[in-house]
């Protein structure tokens, strides 16, 4: 019974639907999972998992969605440690298993955020799923060190960060949509043509 209250049901209705949501964990890994490499590669440790956190619970059930944000995670720690080259450190290795469990409570969040269905509620997701993301890495500070990059400026930056990938990866979503859309809508159509030809 807590569990059903604390963690959205499958069934849950999408915010984003791009795709079927049976579907939606085929498209969403893929756009993660690239959108991670190039955020990667430009941003290093600037990764905007608080806006990949909230497309997978945007687009998927919340348990494909921590999947799909598990991936996304992995493929930035492959890039980090297999192509930036990240020390291979008990500080470094920790961090990133810090990172990956901030990813997943900005995802759980944001799943919670989105199934309340307010207006607003993807802009409210990501509010939230950044504050929870950026105490998960406070609360690892005292532990392993870096609390003096948690100034007023690098969180602001971060933020803005995140919301213009969360409105990127938005708009791909709705470009997606349309496209797919127009297509099903010109086949109805031929069809139709083709019947009444006939």
């Amino acid at each position: 019974m807590a569990t059903e209250i604390l963690l959205p049901s499958t069934r849950a209705r999408v915010w984003l639907a791009p795709v079927e949501t049976r579907y939606a964990p085929l498209f969403t890994f893929p756009l993660l999972a690239t959108a991670c490499a190039f955020a990667s590669f430009a941003f290093a440790c600037a990764t905007p998992f608080a806006a990949f956190a909230v497309i997978a619970a945007a687009t998927s059930p919340p348990p494909a969605a921590l999947l799909v944000v598990t991936a996304a995670w992995i493929v930035n720690q492959a890039i980090g440690f297999g192509a930036l080259h990240y020390p291979v450190d008990a500080s470094t290795l920790l961090w990133g298993v810090t990172i990956g469990v901030a990813a997943l409570a900005a995802t759980f969040i944001a799943t919670i955020t989105l199934r309340a269905r307010r207006p607003m509620g993807i802009a409210v997701a990501l509010v939230g799923a950044y504050a929870a993301y950026e105490l998960v890495l406070f609360t690892a500070t005292p532990f392993l060190g870096g609390g003096s990059n948690f100034t007023a400026g690098t969180i602001g930056y971060l933020g803005i960060l995140n919301i213009v990938w969360l409105i990127g990866l938005v708009a791909a979503c709705e470009v997606l949509r349309l496209f797919i859309r127009g297509r099903k809508c010109r086949r109805v159509h031929q069809h139709a043509l083709k019947t009444a030809i006939e």
